[in-house]
């Protein structure tokens, strides 16, 4: 990986000849403090001293109401696939959504490939940045995600009045060659990035989950039948606000849509989540897992135990987001695992 330096001056220009080409999302502060992915009118619009956005950049590769293929009833029914190929670069993600995004293109790779996700992931431009201000939620030193080791084109550390940018795949280099003006990076400058890299788990130090990442597993099967479900279970709204701004939950219901003259429609995917009363449901009525307790051990299993089964690391990031959206304040892993370490 090779190392540039982009004078700060240059970052607005560079953005702009991004601009040119391609629909360009950053990271923008709205009018209550909070902070969003959008797409950028202009580069003016873009913060990098942020925290955590409301929801991940995962809308961009799976959003939350998606068309999967268009259909005309008559005789001979034909579907279309529908596919969205506009070239996009995200700029200001930080490093658990990028394990995330990670995650996420590992999950729909694996078996039946879902070109609809990977159609969007393929023609998307990572810009990732290091994180300078850790949200009061996160605790991404536990989830090994306070550091980005792979998978951008793009990553900006911020040395002061310069960005040391790590240059990522060949996309990434071709981009920067053409649209920014930069230099490559001093000895001085690369030892900068690193005292500042060797800093940033630090940030988390407040919150942390006391017991090491690959042991979570054996500790969630050891308290599968804990009363602690339960407890938390009466207070949950099942509202599934922890499922919708968590950057590594995927699961969509499909329907189909008729229009009004019976011939012509489509079939869709959005959002689902395993924390809503419904969600378990069956054709003939039947709920898998009616009983809110269930759904919130489930909600922790895959979080802590499954995903790390198969593909060997956690499905939570440790960003935070689930503890901050979740009204009763039950939705913590980091509660929730120590809690289960301690017995209580």
């Amino acid at each position: 990986m090779s190392l540039q330096i982009l004078e700060k001056k240059d970052l607005l220009p560079f953005l702009e000849n991004l601009m040119s080409s391609m629909e360009v999302v950053g990271v923008k502060e709205k009018v209550t403090g909070k902070y969003e992915f959008a797409v950028l009118d202009s580069p003016t619009q873009l913060c990098l001293d942020y925290d955590v956005t409301i929801l991940p950049p995962k809308k961009y590769f799976l959003p939350p109401r998606e068309t999967i293929f268009q259909f005309q009833i008559g005789q001979k029914t034909t579907c279309q696939p529908v596919f969205e190929n506009n070239p996009r670069a995200i700029v200001g993600i930080h490093p658990y959504d990028l394990k995330a995004i990670g995650q996420l293109d590992r999950i729909f790779s694996d078996g039946q490939r879902d070109e609809h996700y990977l159609a969007r992931r393929k023609n998307t431009l990572i810009i990732g940045i290091d994180i300078k201000k850790a949200s009061p939620y996160a605790f991404c030193k536990s989830m090994n995600s306070a550091l980005a080791r792979e998978g951008f084109d793009l990553w900006l550390t911020d040395i002061g009045d310069k960005f040391v940018v790590t240059v990522g795949s060949e996309k990434g280099q071709e981009i920067l060659k053409k649209n920014a003006r930069t230099r490559a990076a001093s000895k001085e400058e690369i030892a900068k990035k690193a005292e500042i890299q060797e800093k940033i788990p630090y940030l988390f130090s407040l919150n942390t989950v006391t017991t090491p990442y690959e042991d979570l597993p054996k500790l969630l099967e050891a308290h599968k039948e804990s009363k602690l479900f339960a407890e938390l279970a009466e207070k949950c709204l099942s509202c599934g606000s922890c499922n919708l701004v968590c950057p590594t939950c995927y699961c969509f219901d499909v329907q189909d849509d008729l229009a009004l003259n019976l011939s012509t429609g489509e079939r869709f995917r959005q959002w689902d989540g395993c924390l809503l009363t419904g969600f378990a449901v069956v054709a003939t009525g039947e709920n898998f897992r009616k009983d809110r307790a269930e759904r919130i051990r489930h909600r922790i299993f895959r979080k802590g135990k499954y995903i790390y089964e198969k593909y060997g690391e956690h499905g939570c990031v440790g960003c935070g987001r689930c503890a901050a959206a979740c009204l009763p304040d039950i939705a913590n892993p980091v509660e929730i695992f120590n809690r289960l370490k301690e017995g209580k």
